[in-house]
């Protein structure tokens, strides 16, 4: 008799346990779900080196997606947000293209003028949060018009064309592997230590589960909320010379956006919009899956105008996943601390 009894909590336990699994996984089933649907709707695509070609042009070109992805995945951590990173993006290409254009800068430094750019841009967003007690999604909402603006007036409006250096530079294939690969796995390597291996790491989740609690265990959260921006400051810098050393030139709509795509491919890859949940690892399924569907998309000859709106989609996917994770948490917390019925 007592059997029966724990056959159908077994049943239903494994149900919720599939259930749980399924949505922990949900980014790599989607990931498999779309590959293999867009792959059957175009067969030559898993031919010989069609397949080969396609993951490392998809790789290839998710690489500043990737990027500021990771950077994002930072600041989504702390249950912030950085809706500046595409202004970032431009604003720093600027600098730099025009240092290259005016001032004979080789790329090495204009890249590292870049780098100090996004950086800068990244600790005035930090002050404006931490110190003057902004909310993060207003503080990069303006910054995310003011830096487009500041591009804007130092180039008039008008086109930037990289000198044929930059374009050699986004042409390296050491190993055979081409640069913004490396880039973006370097990126992706400091990033899963730092978060899995560090101190920092281990309080970005800690100020992004619960700031109060953080606060009690000693953690300075100013200073852990600082530094997410600056980090994310600095990825949208690289991203963003990485992408221009791939197209050549910029304009005034480079990079518009983006900040869209990186929440997207964060929140794909597991990083909640409530903090305290993701990893790098799983940022990187997502930005592969996004730029997957583009390229599918346009190798499929989809309508253009088709195609943003199942970006979106995968956006709202995205969100809906993130919903359902944070509620199954919040079950689940309530589980644990639920007195033990007598």
């Amino acid at each position: 008799m007592s059997v029966n009894i724990l056959k159908p909590k077994s049943s239903a336990n494994g149900r919720t346990n599939a259930a749980q699994l399924l949505l922990n996984y949900s980014t790599i089933v989607l990931f498999i779900a779309v590959f293999v649907i867009f792959g059957l709707s175009s067969p030559k695509l898993f031919e010989g080196n069609n397949l080969l070609n396609s993951i490392i042009n998809i790789t290839k070109q998710a690489s500043f997606t990737g990027i500021i992805a990771v950077g994002m995945t930072f600041v989504l951590l702390t249950a912030g947000i950085d809706l500046s990173v595409g202004s970032n993006m431009y604003l720093s290409s600027v600098v730099a293209g025009l240092l290259m254009r005016h001032q004979g800068f080789d790329v090495i430094p204009a890249l590292l003028v870049a780098l100090l750019v996004g950086t800068l841009f990244g600790a005035f967003n930090a002050f404006c949060i931490v110190r003057l007690k902004i909310v993060p999604f207003m503080v990069t909402l303006g910054t995310l018009v003011v830096g487009r603006g500041i591009g804007t007036a130092l180039t008039e409006s008008k086109q930037i064309d990289f000198p044929r250096q930059m374009l050699d530079f986004g042409l390296i294939s050491p190993l055979g592997i081409p640069m913004p690969i490396i880039a973006f796995g370097i990126v992706v390597a400091l990033a899963y230590l730092i978060l899995t291996r560090t101190p920092l790491g281990r309080q970005v989740y800690a100020v992004g589960n619960d700031v109060e609690v953080a606060k009690k265990a000693g953690i300075n959260s100013d200073r852990v909320t600082a530094t997410v921006y600056i980090v994310s400051g600095f990825c949208a810098a690289l991203a963003g010379f990485i992408l221009i050393a791939q197209i050549g030139r910029l304009d005034r709509s480079f990079a518009e956006g983006k900040e869209f795509d990186a929440i997207a491919a964060a929140v794909l890859g597991g990083t909640s919009l409530f903090g305290g949940v993701g990893n790098v690892l799983g940022t990187v399924i997502g930005a592969l899956l996004i730029q997957m569907v583009q390229y599918m998309l346009q190798f499929n000859n989809v309508n253009l105008y088709i195609q943003p709106m199942v970006r979106g989609g995968i956006i709202f996917i995205a969100v809906f996943f993130d919903s359902l994770r944070e509620a199954n948490l919040v079950k689940l917390k309530r589980r644990f601390i639920r007195p033990v019925e007598s």
